[in-house]
């Protein structure tokens, strides 16, 4: 991390948590952050459900709700890029203050609840984003929606044209009874929409469902069980945030909402293994990733790329190619060619 990105990470923390974010945004807008591209070499270069990724460390949704940064995070190292969740109709979301930074536990606390400008304002950004990167969506519902699962379908249908791939997101804590759409009835009826929604849309881009980390062994066989209908479901994306607080020692524990970061990290790289000891759909493993360590551990536990957030809070936006970098060392010295020799070689050793 440079000097000068230290000052701007000191400067940030002395604003509230949500009002530093938004301005990060605009610090990325008006070009002050990182100059390069993705980082890469032949061991990063990988495809991930028929995605090619010049690394595999990607960008999760959250970051950047409403497509506003693109270009300049195309420029900050990730092989990939996820922005939403978007809903079909704009949303405010709970009321402020709704995230809380844990320092000490170098985690995060929010409840945002899905706000987001829509996937009208969100679909003529995506149309507008820079060629050459991998760009994809993360499909959400309204609150007040009468049907939430129709809602997914809906934003696939408006935005698919402009992205790589979709993620359905059922998995977020924060907006009341999504996670009933979990259980195996309502799973299987919400991916018979959302499916049909793509045919409609001709989209041919992978669709990914995104799961939480607080489901027992059972649920996620069940999960398993009820995609095995859906050849066309590329792959999951483990985890979201957890309702969990074991560990974590912040004063703001307490609060209400999903926990990101790393406590999260070993609860989200034992679901990744499981998965991965279950299944040979492609994982994608979030959950506390901050150094290159820890990709490699996400990577050797089953998952084919891994996704980062929270971290740049604490380690900011460099970090994304500084964990690359360091996964690309990690390869080497390890004797693997590329990053899908090392998928699921060290699953075992988190089951």
């Amino acid at each position: 991390m440079s000097l000068i990105e230290q000052i701007g990470l000191r400067a940030l923390r002395r604003f509230d948590p949500e009002t530093a974010h938004g301005l990060a945004l605009k610090a990325l807008n008006a070009g002050l952050g990182p100059k390069g591209g993705p980082v890469t070499s032949d061991r990063l270069r990988t495809q991930v459900a028929g995605l090619d990724l010049p690394n595999p460390v990607g960008l999760a949704a959250g970051f950047d709700k409403n497509a506003q940064a693109l270009a300049p995070l195309a420029r900050c190292g990730f092989g990939f890029l996820e922005v939403g969740a978007a809903t079909p109709l704009p949303q405010i979301g709970n009321p402020r203050p709704r995230l809380y930074r844990l320092t000490e536990d170098r985690a995060a606390i929010n409840r945002f609840g899905f706000n987001n400008q829509g996937m009208d304002v969100i679909a003529k950004r995506l149309a507008r984003r820079p060629a050459g990167h991998v760009v994809g969506l993360n499909l959400g519902a309204n609150k007040t929606s009468p049907d939430r699962a129709a809602d997914f379908g809906k934003v696939l249908a408006r935005c698919g044209a402009h992205v790589d791939f979709a993620t359905i997101n059922i998995s977020s804590p924060n907006t009341e009874s999504l996670r009933d759409l979990q259980g195996r009835d309502a799973l299987h009826a919400l991916l018979t929409q959302v499916i049909h929604a793509s045919h409609d849309a001709s989209f041919a881009g992978p669709v990914f469902l995104k799961i939480a980390p607080d489901l027992s062994e059972d649920e996620i066989r069940d999960i398993l069980d009820v995609l095995a209908d859906f050849p066309a479901l590329a792959g999951i994306i483990a985890t979201n945030t957890t309702l969990d607080r074991d560990g974590v020692r912040s004063t703001h524990k307490g609060q209400t909402g999903g926990l990101s970061g790393q406590p999260l990290f070993e609860k989200s790289t034992r679901v990744v293994a499981l998965l991965s000891s279950l299944t040979d759909l492609p994982i994608i493993g979030v959950g506390g990733v901050g150094s290159a360590e820890q990709a490699y551990a996400k990577i050797r536990a089953g998952a084919s790329a891994v996704q980062l957030y929270t971290a740049l809070v604490y380690g900011g936006i460099s970090l994304a190619a500084e964990i690359a970098t360091g996964l690309d060392a990690l390869l080497a010295r390890d004797g693997f060619a590329s990053v899908a020799e090392a998928v699921g070689t060290g699953r075992e050793d988190w089951l």
